[in-house]
């Protein structure tokens, strides 16, 4: 076994606790993921006498809410230890569960859906991933792989699972179910937690520092160009990685394919994802999260090239993987870069406005693709659309982080 092997087997093992805290942190987020809630679209229309642009409207205007209140969510967790509020989020994510399995009123979904963005997708991977890059300094690339192996996870497992458990279970007791697992969870969670690991769960004076050698507050970092040159890219990829998704079934119509056969090949891209996110964690210890922002979202190009001219499933298949493997940075660059770059002393609230930031993207997304198909735009020429988007992101990358990368080491 490599000296690398060992290296990583150890940091496994001696940090074990707190690791599989961001990864269960992060697999619970699932239950307010596109991913999930999507399984059960046609059920949730049905009973509410839904047209889909009817639920897509309320889908958008609840994840829109949600990225103004990660606002202010998001900044908790510089004050308030992970142990507390990741417990108190995975309850609020378990009574946000029980509203989507009780609600008969479909005034109330817009605020049920707003609950579980804001609990799940928004502030239980919030809290997992300001753990991991606040907790850990020279290992931090591999302990974001790591938490965001609980992602991975529950992405390959639960949409084949609920489907399964549809036939058996009607709709509204898979959601009771959900709830419950998440209050079983929350036990779990608080012992790992117990304890504390140096650097500390909150933000102190001895965490970090950035550029210029301190901490960053939040309007400073507003007032920053490397944010807005990032930003971009934290706007593009969930818009229109989440269009993607969302609009599978469209996408299968106009190639002529079977839905099934479309969906069959998306593992392929969670599998990359996860070797991709492992890649990133170790290239982010090694050589710096700046050096590899500005193309980290190349592959996401030549992806969505590939989905607009795919003849067949077997090149989406390649399209697929190709989003895995910009997967994998999304996933642990833009969080290691926040730290480095400007401090961990209140990185919960710069976490924040990039939390926002994503999932307004992944609200803007399905609604502005679903609006141009309605007006006629062809699919295939919104993907390539979408292709032009990304090269935009990673081009306003360059300059800003050249930039920052010199002023930091000039202050190391």
């Amino acid at each position: 076994m490599s000296g690398t092997s060992i290296s990583t087997l150890k940091f496994l093992r001696e940090n074990a606790p707190f690791l599989a805290a961001g990864a269960l942190l992060s697999f619970m987020s699932s239950f307010g993921q596109t991913f999930f809630i999507s399984i059960f679209s046609g059920e949730i229309r049905e009973t509410f006498g839904l047209s889909n642009g009817d639920w897509g409207l309320i889908y958008m205007f609840g994840t829109g809410a949600s990225a103004v209140a990660m606002l202010w969510a998001g900044g908790l967790a510089d004050k308030v230890r992970v142990g507390v509020l990741g417990v108190a989020v995975i309850g609020l994510l378990a009574l946000s569960c029980f509203a989507m399995a009780l609600n008969r009123w479909v005034l109330l979904l817009p605020l049920v859906v707003f609950s579980l963005r804001l609990m799940g997708q928004g502030m239980s991977s919030h809290v997992a991933f300001v753990a991991m890059v606040r907790w850990f300094v020279a290992t931090r690339g591999r302990a974001l792989a790591t938490a965001t192996m609980g992602f991975m996870t529950a992405e390959a497992m639960m949409p084949l699972t609920f489907v399964w458990l549809k036939t058996y279970f009607d709709w509204h007791t898979l959601w009771f179910g959900c709830g419950l697992f998440c209050i079983l969870m929350m036990p779990a969670l608080y012992s790992l937690l117990r304890k504390e690991r140096n650097p500390k769960s909150v933000a102190s004076e001895s965490s970090v520092r950035g550029m210029y050698g301190r901490h960053w507050t939040r309007a400073e970092v507003l007032r920053h160009p490397l944010f807005w040159s990032i930003a971009p890219a934290l706007l593009v990829f969930p818009a229109f990685g989440t269009a993607f998704w969302f609009h599978q079934v469209h996408f299968a119509e106009i190639k002529g394919w079977a839905h099934l056969s479309l969906v069959a090949v998306f593992p392929l891209g969670t599998i990359t994802f996860a070797l991709s996110t492992i890649f990133y964690g170790w290239a982010i210890d090694r050589f710096g999260a700046a050096r590899l922002m500005p193309v980290y979202l190349l592959p996401l190009v030549a992806a969505f090239i590939v989905h607009a001219y795919a003849p067949n499933v077997g090149w989406v298949a390649f399209g697929v993987v190709l989003m895995g493997m910009a997967g994998g940075g999304q996933a642990t660059l833009p969080n290691a870069v926040w730290a480095e770059f400007y401090g961990t002393a209140h990185l919960g609230s710069i976490k924040s406005v990039v939390a926002a930031v994503m999932v307004l993207g992944s609200a803007i997304g399905p609604g502005l693709s679903g609006w141009l198909i309605d007006l006629g735009v062809p699919y295939e020429n919104q993907l390539l659309g979408f292709a032009v988007c990304f090269v935009m992101a990673s081009i306003v990358m360059v300059g800003p982080i050249h930039r920052a990368h010199v002023k930091l080491s000039a202050t190391a």
